[in-house]
Formats: structure tokens, sequence, C-alpha cells
């Protein structure tokens, strides 16, 4: 029995240890163009991206959970620190100073409870954020792409585009639109077999070297290990430079509690919150002692680990190694990169990060949801983006008000019958097969949406589970969003579920959002009973087919 019990446990170490490898190792060539971008996009440099990506990953390996995370320089964040980069041009102690702040200011917020707030953003913030950053990145890489430096912001990009478009550059503007080729148009199949992004980064770096096309490049890559520099700053710097910097904190920490949010789907398993903010924390305040680029947990780089088997912080060690690698043995082939290209990634890492998915069901959208979508955007890129973030949440609560998740009642119910518990008798695990019903009294909104996800742990077992929204108010789209994830999560728990609504009015926007379809026509009720009594027929049939 030992001896069994032994071999199983090698078994599933060795599976969890490949698991871990080859999810770092995907991690880390998705990582390594990412990486080379956003270095060059803050004006630190491509090295300074890359040390940002090796030094986050290994702290938050050491002091992070057992969980696969992995972190680096993001979107966002390399979004905010390319503005402030700009601000304090010729300042490098300064620069230094805010980088080093916000791991400061990170390592705050993690003994504070913000980590709960950041669940009660209204989606329609987040969303207008994300495609006003998204949006940025694209802009600013059109002068790289015309031949020119980048510009600080997207209003100088656009102020300054007649004169760009009159002399443009051939050379980087053909590697820029090549990448994108390669990017947006190899067949799906192809990613999955090796990134496209890093594939076009080879491919057209490759082409530019044997052609010996003269364009800007990313140049000498220091592959010494960097030193340490302590950012000597004095009160006045410090009053000065923490706005900047508690800006960046508060936006990695978001995005690190949203990765950890789809690592806790994607693994079943609850990450700690606050220990991962306090080790971003830790990580971002070395990354400033070392120049590099400071950063938050990557969703697509973890969800990519994941699916590739990981499932240990084994994970991240790995990516900071492969990572490591590419500096001490790949630098002299990096520096050939041309700066053209790297645009052309960023352009899809742009992309990426707008928001499709409400694009796709705007004309569906509340109006309510559309004015905040639209304020946030345009001040996230016309403005600033933490006072983006500021006036969403803001205005979201005014338009809001009437509708607060604490008016909102949910009570969970378990349906018996006697039939079926006779039925159950005679089965090994008799609880097994149960019927539940939510009641969700009052409006069902971001605020409510949050409350019911939050109930999943308590219906563990259930088989089917009615949605009782008694409401005759309309859903919002976090509401609508917060649907999906709870369909896509019972559907992954092989639990069957069941909506009760009021009106018709409801019923078309479930139509038009498709969730009538991912539910299923005839599980949608206007009566409980009827729900009710169709879920026992469905749970008869169940056992007795179980019971054969």
């Amino acid at each position: 029995m030992m001896n069994k019990l032994s071999k199983s446990q090698i078994q599933n170490f060795l599976n969890t240890t490949k698991g871990d490898l080859l999810g770092g190792l995907l991690a880390a060539i998705i990582a390594l163009p990412q990486a080379f971008a956003f270095g060059v996009a803050t004006g630190l440099g491509a090295g300074a991206g890359l040390w940002g990506a090796i030094i986050l990953s290994l702290v938050i390996g050491l002091l992070g959970c057992k969980l696969p995370l992995i972190s680096g320089p993001t979107g966002p964040s390399a979004i905010v620190l390319a503005s402030a980069v700009a601000v304090y041009a010729g300042q490098p102690e300064l620069i230094l100073g805010i980088l080093f702040l916000t791991g400061f200011f990170q390592l705050i917020l993690s003994w504070t409870k913000c980590t709960d707030i950041v669940k009660f953003v209204p989606y329609p913030v987040i969303s207008g954020f994300m495609n006003g950053v998204g949006t940025i990145l694209i802009i600013l890489q059109i002068a790289p792409i015309l031949g020119y430096k980048m510009a600080s912001s997207p209003i100088n990009t656009l102020q300054n585009l007649p004169t760009m478009l009159s002399e443009v550059s051939t050379e980087p503007f053909v590697l820029a639109i090549l990448t994108l080729a390669i990017i947006f148009f190899l067949p799906k199949w192809v990613n999955k077999i090796f990134p496209v992004q890093l594939l076009a980064l080879l491919a057209v770096t490759w082409i530019s070297v044997i052609l010996n096309i003269q364009v800007e490049r990313i140049g000498e890559i220091n592959v010494q290990l960097p030193t340490i520099i302590i950012p000597t700053i004095n009160f006045e710097d410090f009053i000065k430079l923490s706005p900047t910097a508690i800006i960046i904190a508060v936006i990695c920490s978001v995005e690190t509690l949203l990765t950890t949010l789809v690592l806790d789907s994607l693994l079943k398993e609850k990450y700690k919150t606050k220990r991962a903010l306090m080790a971003h924390g830790i990580g971002n305040m070395i990354c400033g002692l070392f120049g590099a680029v400071i950063g938050a947990g990557a969703t697509m780089r973890s969800a990519a680990a994941v699916k590739a088997g990981a499932k240990t912080r084994l994970a991240a060690f790995v990516h900071a190694g492969v990572l490591l690698a590419v500096i001490f043995y790949l630098a002299p082939y990096a520096k050939e990169i041309p700066l053209a290209v790297l645009s052309g990634i960023l352009i899809k890492i742009g992309y990426d990060i707008i928001d499709t998915k409400l694009l796709k069901v705007i004309k569906y959208a509340p109006k309510d949801d559309l004015v905040v979508v639209l304020v946030v955007f345009f001040l996230t890129v016309f403005h600033d983006l933490i006072f983006a973030i500021g006036v969403g949440i803001v205005l979201a609560a005014i338009l809001y008000a009437k509708r607060i998740a604490d008016q909102t009642n949910i009570e969970i119910k378990e349906i018996y019958d006697k039939e079926i518990m006779l039925l159950e008798a005679n089965l090994v695990k008799d609880f097994q097969y149960k019927i539940r019903v939510v009641h969700i009294d009052g409006q069902f909104f971001f605020g409510s949406a949050t409350q019911v996800v939050s109930k999943f742990d308590e219906i563990l077992g259930t088989k089917y589970l009615i949605l009782n929204y008694e409401s005759g108010a309309k859903l919002d789209i976090s509401a609508i969003f917060a649907l999906e994830d709870i369909i896509v999560r019972l559907k992954s728990q092989h639990i069957k579920l069941f909506m009760v609504i009021k009106n018709e009015e409801i019923k078309n926007q479930l139509d038009n959002h498709k969730i009538t379809e991912q539910i299923g026509i005839n599980h949608i009720f206007y009566d409980e009973r009827t729900a009710v009594e169709t879920a026992k027929k469905y749970l008869r049939r169940k056992i007795k087919k179980v019971s054969k």
C-alpha cells in the first residue's frame, strides 16, 4: 500500500513539475517580446523591461502564494510610467524615486482592505479604462511606425500627425506592417504551436538584418547584473512624486487582483490577494533599486502558463530563468530588433486590451453604462488615468444610487422532494443531488452580481440551480457579464442553471446578449414553481439512470 502510494505521489510530482516547466517556458516566450516592447515604451529601455519581468517573477515566486502567478511589465502600468518618465526626463534620481515609491505604496495597500474594494468597481469603469489604455498604446505607436520618435502623449501624437504623414519613412513602416500581418493573419493553429508575437519578432528582425535595412533598433542590452542605486530624494521630492507613485501603485494593484481572480477561476483555488499585493510591493521596490520597469500580475501570461499545465510557483521561477538565459546568451542578437517591430507588437497588445466583448453588445447596453464607459474612456486617453477611474466610480455611484448592493437581499433555499429523497436513499452519496433556488430581491447590478458570485462556495454539490430574479428592473452591463461568468462557472462544475424572470423586457435583454442561448431557451421561466418542477423532472430522470 505504501509502495503504491509512493508511486502515485512520485507520478503526481512529475506531472506537476512537467506542467510547471512547460507553463513557465510558454509564459517566458510570450513575455519576451512584450518585456522588450514595454521597456522601450516607458523610455527606460528594452533591458529595463526584461529585468523588470525577471525580478518580479523571482520575488513573486519566493514571497507569493503557491499558485503560478506570472508577473512583469504590463500595458496599463507601462503607459502611466511612460508619462512619468517623460515628465522627469533628465532627472534619473526622480524616476528611480517613482519606481521605488510605487512598490512602497503598493506594500502599504496590501495592509488595507483595498483587495475587497476592487470587487465592487463597476464593469463600465473597468471597460472604459481598459479601452482607453489600449487606445493610448495604439496611438503612441504611430510615430515609431512612421519613422519618428515616440511622443510623450496621445495628444502630442495626434497634433503632429499631419506633419508625420507628409514625410513617412518607408523602411520602419514596411517592417511594422509586416509584423502586424504575421500577428493578425496567420492561422490560429500556428499560435497554439508557437506564439505569433515571438514568431513575428524573430522573422521580421531576421529579414531586416539579412536585407541590411537601415532602421532604428534596440541597441546594446546590458548583460551585466544591474547595480543597486538607492534613490536620493528629499522630503519635497517625496511630496512631489507621491501622487504619481500612488497612481501607478493602484493601477498595478488592480491588475494584480484581477489576475488572481482569473487564476482562482482556472485552478479552482483561492489566491491570497493580500499576500500577492505584498509580494508585488516588495518586488516593485527592488525593481526601483535596480532601475527596472515595475509591473503587475500579467493575466495573459499567467493564464497561458496554467493552460499549459502549471500549478505551482515553480512556473514563475522557470519564467524568470528563461528570460535570464535570453539576457546572458541572446543579447547580441536581441540588439538587432527594430523598434518598428516592437511598435507592431504593442499595437496588437493594445488591441487585445480593448474590451471587444463590450463593443459587440454596445447597442444593447443601458444608456447609463454607456455614459460611464465613454466618460472614463475619453478622460483616460486625453487627461489622466487615475482621475478617469475616480470620476467613473463616482458617476456610476450617482447613476445607480437607488440600486446599491446593500438593498439587495439574496437568499438560498433548498428544495427537497420526498420522492427524490427516497430515490437518493439508494445512492451511495445521499445528498449529492440537490436543487437550490437563489432569490435576488432588488436590482441586480455590479454590487449584487458580486454577491451572487461569492455565494458559489455555498452551492458546491448542487446539480440544479434556479436563479430567481424577482425585480422588474432591467439588468446593467455588469450583471449581464456576471451572468456569463456564472454560466461558465456552473458549467465547469456540471451544474445546470435555470433562470426565473418577471417580464418580457428582461427576456429580450437576455436574448440580445445571447444569454438565452447559453442557458438554453427551455431553461428560462416566468415563475419559480414551473422551474422547480422542471428541475425535479430532470433530477428524477438522472437518478433513475444512475440507479440502473
